[in-house]
C-alpha cells in the first residue's frame, strides 16, 4: 500500500506582522528595487508568498488516500464554521484545527511504508516537519531521509516530480497539471481552482472548497503514481 499525500497553505496576513518582521522579510527591496512601481510589485509578491513558508504561512488542510483501498481523508480548517464530518467518493472530510490535523497525519503515518507526493520533497514534507516543530508534535515517519529512492531507510518517499524529472536530469517546464494533461488524468485544476486561490479562499470561509481541491490533487497525484509505477518500477 502506498498513502498519497497533499497539503494546502495560507500565508499570515501582512499586517498582523510585527514591524521586525515585515523588515526582515522585505529589507532587499528597497535595494534591488529600480523605482517605486517595481518595489510595490516585488512586495506584493512578497505578501503572497507568505504561505510558501511553514515560518509565515499555516497548513489549512492535510489529505491522505490509501492507493489499494481506495480511500482516504481530508483534514481541514474550518474556524468559525459549524460544519459537520462527511464522506464522499471514498474520502471522509474532518474540520479541525492545524494541530490536530498534524496529530492524525502522523498517526496514519505511522502504519505507512510507502509515501507519494508530488513536490512533497521540496514543500509539503518540509512544510509538515516546521509546523508539527511549532505545535510541539512529534513526526512519526522521516520523509526527508534522503532524495533518492535506492537510498532512502525507514520508509519510502516517492516524489514524483523528482521522479519524472529524473531526479532534475529533464530542464522542462514541469508541474501536476502539466503531466496530468500529457497523460489523460483528470487535472484537480480542472474544476476551476489552483493552489494560487486557496488563501483567497481560505478568507472568504470556504473552507469546503478548499477541502474538495486537496481531494482533487489526491486524486490525481494518485493516477500519476501508478502510471509511474506500472511503467518505471
Amino acid at each position: 500500500m502506498a498513502l498519497v499525500f497533499d497539503i494546502e497553505t495560507v500565508g499570515e496576513d501582512w499586517e498582523s506582522l510585527d514591524e521586525t518582521t515585515q523588515k526582515n522579510l522585505a529589507w532587499y527591496l528597497e535595494q534591488s528595487s529600480r523605482d517605486e512601481d517595481e518595489y510595490e510589485y516585488e512586495l506584493k509578491q512578497v505578501k503572497e508568498g507568505l504561505g510558501l513558508s511553514p515560518l509565515t504561512g499555516f497548513i489549512v488542510a492535510i489529505g491522505v488516500y490509501d492507493t489499494e483501498k481506495k480511500q482516504g481523508a481530508v483534514y481541514f480548517q474550518a474556524p468559525n464554521a459549524k460544519l459537520q464530518e462527511s464522506v464522499m467518493d471514498g474520502v471522509k472530510y474532518k474540520p479541525i484545527g492545524e494541530r490536530e490535523m498534524l496529530v492524525q497525519f502522523w498517526e496514519v503515518a505511522k502504519h505507512v511504508n510507502e509515501f507519494v507526493s508530488f513536490n512533497g520533497r521540496s514543500f509539503d514534507a518540509p512544510f509538515l516537519a516546521i509546523r508539527s516543530l511549532v505545535h510541539d508534535v512529534k513526526p512519526s515517519r522521516d520523509l526527508l531521509s534522503n532524495r533518492y529512492l535506492s537510498m532512502q531507510r525507514g520508509c519510502a518517499h516517492i516524489d514524483l516530480m523528482d521522479q519524472l524529472t529524473f531526479y532534475g536530469a529533464a530542464r522542462f517546464k514541469k508541474s501536476l497539471h502539466l503531466f496530468c494533461r500529457a497523460l489523460g488524468i483528470e487535472s484537480p485544476k480542472a474544476g476551476g481552482t489552483a493552489g494560487d486561490d486557496v488563501a483567497g479562499l481560505f478568507k472568504a470561509g470556504k473552507y469546503e472548497d478548499i477541502a474538495r481541491y486537496n481531494a482533487g490533487d489526491l486524486f490525481a497525484t494518485a493516477a500519476l503514481y501508478e502510471r509511474w509505477r506500472i511503467t518505471f518500477r
